[in-house]
């Protein structure tokens, strides 16, 4: 019966315990982290016992020379994906660039930005899921279809550099930007990830001092003098390997405002007006491009100038047109297939003007812009009828309603009439028009000196060129790509009385550059937005940045001493209850051997420790295998079992029972086997050892021999007092048998 009640209270505790449970740690259990861990980064997802790390081991060799390559995909991927983010406002240039080239249009850009992204995610992913497996102490082993991935990762990032480097080096001067923009954003989130870093790295460190000691508490005397420059001194050169490199940069961003400059970062009252826009080709987000309806709607929103493009048709119109054929805006596919490739100077003005510019902007599935508003039905049904306009119409428009006109004026084929004298015939249109010659900018560079003498009333504008050669030709005015303001903010152009106009801005964050610059104007596409900006985004005064930067380097330097002392103050407890564990079973053994150097007997006791014993710590679960169930009941109870070293003669076979009642009702001071061969043994054999044991035992006990050894029988356990079974509940057994039974 008492077998039986050991074999079913494990069953009840378990089901009990599996319905007061929660489902999900069941299935969000430990076992389940580890084997998705496992399965995502080795593709092993069988469920097995893994192999653990060593001391000091982290990988295999070969694991170890390829995570160089997975941290290198890893920076590689991430730098594209921000060059790329920060060069947002070139997205529409980029994929009028890939049109021109395909004949689609489409959002390619985006598909670049989300190809990066995914590069990146990935890479990140296998190096987080590597660090998660070193942190549970398995050795690393990444698949060779991730190996094959990363190489190709790499390829990949190496072509698209190689782009950047060769044909795109301006995108570096974006990046330069966007720094002097976010410097003081950055600068305090990299001290926050500094600080989230520090845990692993404190981790690490406090672990490779534990490890440090370690070796050198096993080490003897010789061992140490000979291993002392390769084992302690590799340990504590990888500790200053990894420390000091963390501690450079973290004092290198403490340090970094005392030599940033970021514009953004001034006083209020230093602060420049905010600059003037000129609609790119009107509001090319309300409206198609280079139509009246787009010039009216930029009008609107607050533009002080509109730009535009001017090509000349083949019977001398000059009409408002971008590109160099009329694929993009008009639907020319559909009415003259054969010349959509045709350059529109070779067309005349009645069959241009037959052409319809806006069903592209209205019908088309794909916008020219990602993200635009959808428009109203109305303006929708009006971009649907839009025409070329002429010159003169946006002439008119300006002049009606008092706003600036700037253009470039592309040149005709070469077989037109007027490829020498296309310069002449627009100003003459120009001044026929009769609109102010003040609100014209004049921006083409051939003939300027016939353009001054035949309307010296028109705003000359130039391009980026020397101040000198700007103030010799009296231009008092530059248009140049937004990109030069990373030289200097262009200061020499302001000091020269010099105004400057950027394009093109359509990020918020960029024209807020622009403004802190004191740039005077910027040509936009996103001109419903910028419009509406009160103040430049990302400003702050230097007192503000000098109380928010030191409030994050006392709080960031707080948090890694104490992420530091945690680390080093549970590593220093795991070392006490170690020491405390080794002491206790060193007094053990000390203690045996006392005993029988007062004895005087011949030792027959193995004083060593059971393997089992010896392992630090042990836990019940351990030794669980080696005892009976009853002993598994009371985890409390130390239960070791001492096997003779030798066999002893049959005159001296005595069975030493240092005994102290065990708690329960049972006996269990019965032995536990601690080889394999001690479980074969069967239960009679046992018994009747048991019962020479104490017949034996008895009669030394009669005769005074052992008369401080208390022996009893199992069947006399019944009649103990209960205060006998309390003071026994406190105490282990040590249980020495015979030869005959431990064998």
């Amino acid at each position: 019966m008492p077998m039986k009640a050991s074999k079913v209270e494990p069953q009840i505790h378990t089901r009990k315990q599996k319905k007061d449970t929660p489902w999900i740690l069941y299935i969000f259990n430990h076992k389940c982290f580890v084997t998705t861990i496992i399965g995502c980064y080795s593709c092993h997802w069988k469920i097995k016992q893994e192999k653990k790390l060593k001391r000091g081991q982290c990988c295999s060799l070969r694991e170890r020379l390829f995570y160089p390559c997975l941290i290198i995909s890893f920076c590689m991927s991430v730098l594209l994906v921000f060059v790329w983010v920060e060069s947002s406002n070139e997205y529409n240039g980029f994929d009028w660039v890939i049109f021109i080239g395909t004949g689609l249009w489409f959002f390619w850009s985006i598909v670049l930005l989300s190809f990066l992204g995914i590069l990146a995610a990935y890479t990140s992913l296998l190096l987080v899921l590597g660090f998660l497996l070193l942190w549970e102490g398995i050795e690393l082993y990444l698949h060779w279809c991730h190996k094959i991935l990363i190489l190709l990762v790499i390829v990949m990032c190496s072509f698209f550099f190689w782009i950047l480097f060769t044909y795109w080096r301006d995108r570096w001067l974006t990046v330069g930007l966007s720094l002097q923009v976010f410097a003081p954003y950055i600068h305090l989130s990299s001290i926050a990830m500094m600080v989230i870093l520090s845990w692993p790295l404190a981790f690490y460190l406090i672990r490779l001092e534990g490890e440090a000691r370690f070796r050198r508490y096993q080490m003897t005397c010789n061992e140490r003098k000979r291993n002392k420059c390769n084992v302690l001194t590799q340990l504590r050169a990888l500790q200053v390997a990894i420390g000091l490199p963390f501690f450079l940069i973290l004092l290198c961003l403490y340090l970094l405002p005392l030599g940033n400059f970021s514009p953004c970062v001034q006083e209020k009252d230093k602060l420049a007006p905010k600059p003037d826009l000129f609609g790119h080709r009107g509001a090319p987000m309300l409206g198609p491009e280079n139509t009246i309806m787009a010039f009216e709607k930029a009008v609107e929103h607050g533009a002080c100038g509109l730009e535009s493009d001017v090509h000349i048709s083949y019977d001398h119109v000059p009409f408002l047109m971008h590109d160099s054929d009329l694929r993009r805006t008009t639907n020319i596919k559909e009415v003259l297939p054969n010349a959509s490739l045709t350059h529109p100077s070779l067309f005349d003005w009645d069959f241009l003007s037959t052409l319809n510019a806006g069903k592209w902007f209205s019908q088309a599935l794909i916008k020219p812009f990602f993200g635009m508003k959808p428009l109203s039905e109305a303006d929708m049904e009006r971009a649907g009828n839009q025409k070329i306009p002429k010159l003169t119409e946006l002439l008119e428009l300006a002049q009606k309603e008092k706003k600036f006109v700037i253009f470039d004026l592309n040149g005709p084929a070469p077989n037109h009439s007027l490829r020498a004298l296309y310069v002449r015939h627009v100003v003459s249109i120009i001044l026929d028009s009769q609109i102010e010659q003040r609100l014209v900018f004049w921006l083409p560079a051939f003939e300027r000196e016939y353009v001054k003498k035949k309307a010296p009333g028109f705003r000359q504008v130039s391009r980026l060129f020397s101040v000198e050669r700007l103030t010799k030709e009296n231009i008092t005015r530059v248009n140049v790509d937004y990109k030069n303001l990373f030289y200097n903010g262009m200061r020499e152009y302001r000091a020269a009385n010099i105004s400057i106009n950027l394009y093109l801005v359509n990020e918020p964050w960029l024209f807020s550059l622009a403004w802190c610059s004191r740039i005077q104007s910027v040509t936009t596409d996103n001109i419903q937005v910028l419009n509406e900006m009160t103040q430049p985004s990302y400003f702050m005064t230097p007192k503000y940045y000098l109380i928010v930067w030191i409030l994050m380097d006392i709080l960031s330097a707080v948090f890694i001493v104490a992420i530091l002392y945690f680390h080093w103050w549970k590593e220093r407890k795991k070392e006490k209850l170690l020491n405390s564990t080794s002491i206790h079973t060193e007094s053990l053994s000390t203690s045996l051997r006392t005993g029988e150097s007062q004895n005087q007997e011949p030792s027959c006791i193995s004083i060593d420790p059971v393997p089992r014993v010896t392992e630090i710590p042990w836990t019940h679960a351990d030794l669980s295998p080696a005892l009976t169930k009853n002993v598994r009941k009371y985890p409390y109870s130390s239960h070791v079992s001492v096997v003779p070293m030798k066999k002893a003669s049959k005159s001296k076979q005595v069975s030493k029972t240092i005994k102290t009642p065990v708690p329960g009702e049972d006996d269990i001071r019965q032995l536990v086997p601690t080889l394999k061969a001690s479980e074969s043994i069967q239960a009679p054999v046992r018994d009747s050892a048991r019962e020479a044991t104490y017949q034996s035992s008895s009669a030394m006990k009669a005769t005074g021999i052992f008369s401080s050894i208390d022996v009893s029988h199992p069947q006399k356990q019944t009649e103990r007092s209960p205060s006998t079974k309390s003071s026994e509940e406190s105490l282990p057994v040590f249980t020495t048998s015979s030869p005959s039974s431990s064998s």
